[in-house]
Protein backbone atom coordinates (compact mmCIF):
# COMPACT_ATOMS: atom_id res chain seq x y z
CA UNK A 1 0.00 0.00 0.00
CA UNK A 2 2.82 2.42 0.58
CA UNK A 3 4.40 2.29 -2.78
CA UNK A 4 0.54 3.00 -4.28
CA UNK A 5 0.14 6.11 -2.20
CA UNK A 6 3.35 7.18 -3.44
CA UNK A 7 2.95 6.39 -7.30
CA UNK A 8 -0.59 8.23 -6.79
CA UNK A 9 1.12 11.51 -4.95
CA UNK A 10 4.23 11.55 -7.32
CA UNK A 11 1.96 11.44 -10.36
CA UNK A 12 0.02 14.56 -8.88
CA UNK A 13 2.18 16.52 -7.69
CA UNK A 14 5.06 19.16 -9.43
CA UNK A 15 7.77 18.00 -6.72
CA UNK A 16 7.74 14.40 -6.99
CA UNK A 17 11.45 13.42 -5.71
CA UNK A 18 9.83 15.30 -2.07
CA UNK A 19 7.02 12.63 -1.39
CA UNK A 20 7.58 10.66 1.27
CA UNK A 21 5.16 8.03 3.09
CA UNK A 22 5.89 6.15 6.02
CA UNK A 23 4.19 3.45 7.39
CA UNK A 24 2.94 2.75 10.92
CA UNK A 25 1.61 -0.49 11.65
CA UNK A 26 -1.07 -1.48 14.03
CA UNK A 27 -3.20 -4.21 15.03
CA UNK A 28 -5.79 -4.09 12.80
CA UNK A 29 -5.24 -0.64 11.20
CA UNK A 30 -2.05 0.66 9.46
CA UNK A 31 -1.78 4.47 9.61
CA UNK A 32 0.54 6.07 5.97
CA UNK A 33 1.88 9.16 6.57
CA UNK A 34 2.18 11.18 3.38
CA UNK A 35 4.80 14.01 3.18
CA UNK A 36 4.64 16.36 -0.04
CA UNK A 37 6.14 19.86 -0.59
CA UNK A 38 4.38 22.87 0.77
CA UNK A 39 3.65 24.22 -2.65
CA UNK A 40 2.17 20.71 -3.41
CA UNK A 41 0.01 20.60 -0.36
CA UNK A 42 -3.02 21.63 -2.47
CA UNK A 43 -2.87 19.55 -5.22
CA UNK A 44 -3.03 16.55 -3.41
CA UNK A 45 -5.64 17.70 -0.82
CA UNK A 46 -7.76 18.63 -3.51
CA UNK A 47 -10.69 21.10 -3.85
CA UNK A 48 -12.62 20.51 -0.93
CA UNK A 49 -10.68 17.48 -0.19
CA UNK A 50 -11.54 15.39 -3.14
CA UNK A 51 -8.16 14.30 -3.98
CA UNK A 52 -7.37 13.61 -0.62
CA UNK A 53 -10.94 11.60 -0.28
CA UNK A 54 -10.81 9.15 -3.59
CA UNK A 55 -6.67 8.46 -2.22
CA UNK A 56 -8.65 7.14 0.61
CA UNK A 57 -11.06 5.42 -1.44
CA UNK A 58 -8.89 3.37 -2.92
CA UNK A 59 -6.56 2.68 0.28
CA UNK A 60 -9.89 1.43 1.73
CA UNK A 61 -11.17 -0.79 -1.48
CA UNK A 62 -7.80 -2.73 -1.29
CA UNK A 63 -7.41 -2.96 2.16
CA UNK A 64 -10.96 -5.10 1.77
CA UNK A 65 -8.76 -7.41 -0.25
CA UNK A 66 -6.16 -7.75 1.99
CA UNK A 67 -9.11 -7.82 5.45
CA UNK A 68 -7.12 -4.54 7.08
CA UNK A 69 -7.88 -1.10 7.89
CA UNK A 70 -5.65 1.57 5.91
CA UNK A 71 -5.97 5.09 7.40
CA UNK A 72 -4.42 8.30 4.75
CA UNK A 73 -2.75 11.20 6.92
CA UNK A 74 -1.62 14.26 4.89
CA UNK A 75 1.35 15.68 7.11
CA UNK A 76 2.40 18.90 6.48
CA UNK A 77 6.28 19.30 6.45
Amino acid sequence: MKELVEMIAKALVDNPDKVQVHQVEGEQTTILELKVAPSDLGKVIGKQGRTAKAIRTILSAAGMRDKKRYVLEILES
